[in-house]
């Protein structure tokens, strides 16, 4: 309750102050008539403006259930070692790049290196009003095809990841988690960190037996912590699975397809022998592909949010080649 209020008190004080500057504007453009000195400011007060009018439009469409929560974001390599382990790697650098200019706090729950290079796992926290539906539509797979730089012979492949967003669930929602459910075993975190890593049993696993869910934790400092976190994205999984479940049910009973499919490919980067990044939901496509790697993943949220509220495509998607 306390959350909603404070994300309704925020989205008011915006619209205040959006309303505020329209005001200012109208004054200048009064005010420029009898004074072209002013036009800097005017102009300045006018890309002020067009910033808002484009930040309401995009809360206008994170308007479903837990879009205003912070995310709980997991990647996971396909098969393929450590070509898949560096894709893997890459996208968490390219959110975790769109997080921070974004102005949202990161926490790292979890991250498993890979032996040679890239990732076997990891798993964050994206803290924020609206992180949830900003990421959600991020959920699926991702494909890749480059010349691979671990290959002595400089052969294309192609590579995959999954991408998983799951809502954070805030503490007044009830998740009924039992004790006879869930295994918990500790172990010795890996990777890189301080004087307590690696040398105590820090890391956490919790094996919830109903569901088959496993969730690791490693990267807190104490078991106590790790084991708190752990259960947060135990209950963040159980929330979702759930929600999954009434929708299959309500489909059913109403008839409709349903496209909810976790394991889908959802988006395609080709390095070679062309460059391009395509959603294949939505036919949005750039062939800018170093900007998106950076971060630069606006436009695809924006029209993935558009199509979710409208099913309009940017265009139509041909059938990608395998």
């Amino acid at each position: 309750m306390g959350q909603e209020l404070s994300r309704i008190r925020e989205e008011q004080a915006f619209l205040q102050t959006l309303a505020k500057r329209i005001e200012d504007l109208e004054v200048y453009s009064e005010l420029l008539k009898q004074d072209s000195s002013l036009e800097s400011e005017a102009e300045k007060e006018a890309k002020e403006v067009e910033k808002d009018l484009r930040e309401l439009e995009l809360r206008t469409l994170l308007s479903e259930p837990y879009d205003s929560n912070s995310a709980i974001l997991t990647i996971h390599p396909g098969a393929g070692g450590t070509e898949s382990q560096d894709w893997a790697e890459m996208l968490l650098r390219m959110y975790t790049r769109w997080a921070e200019r974004s102005g949202f706090v990161l926490e790292m729950a979890d991250l498993l290196p890979g032996e040679e290079a890239g990732i076997k796992s990891a798993t964050l926290f994206v803290k924020g009003t609206n992180a949830y539906g900003s990421l959600n539509g991020e959920t699926g797979v991702h494909r890749l095809v480059r010349i691979s730089p671990f290959d002595a012979n400089k052969r294309r492949h192609t590579s995959f990841a999954s991408v998983e967003v799951l809502p954070d669930i805030p503490d007044d929602i009830k998740i009924d988690i039992r004790d006879d459910d869930v295994k918990i075993d500790t172990y010795r975190a890996s990777g890189a960190g301080g004087q307590h890593v690696n040398k105590t049993d820090s890391a956490v696993r919790l094996t919830h037996f109903p569901t088959g869910i496993v969730v690791t934790c490693q990267n807190e400092r104490s078991q106590h912590q790790n084991k708190a976190m752990a259960y947060k994205i135990l209950k963040a999984k159980l929330f979702e699975k759930e929600l999954e479940a009434r929708q299959k049910k309500l489909t059913e009973l109403t008839g409709q397809k349903s496209e909810i499919g976790w394991g889908r490919q959802i988006r395609s980067y080709v390095f070679q022998p062309y460059s391009l990044i395509k959603d294949l939901r939505t036919g949005y496509e750039t062939g800018n592909i170093q900007p998106v790697l950076d971060g630069d993943i606006d436009e695809f949220i924006k029209t993935y949010l558009v199509f979710r509220k409208t099913g309009q495509r940017v265009k139509v998607v041909e059938e990608d080649e395998e």
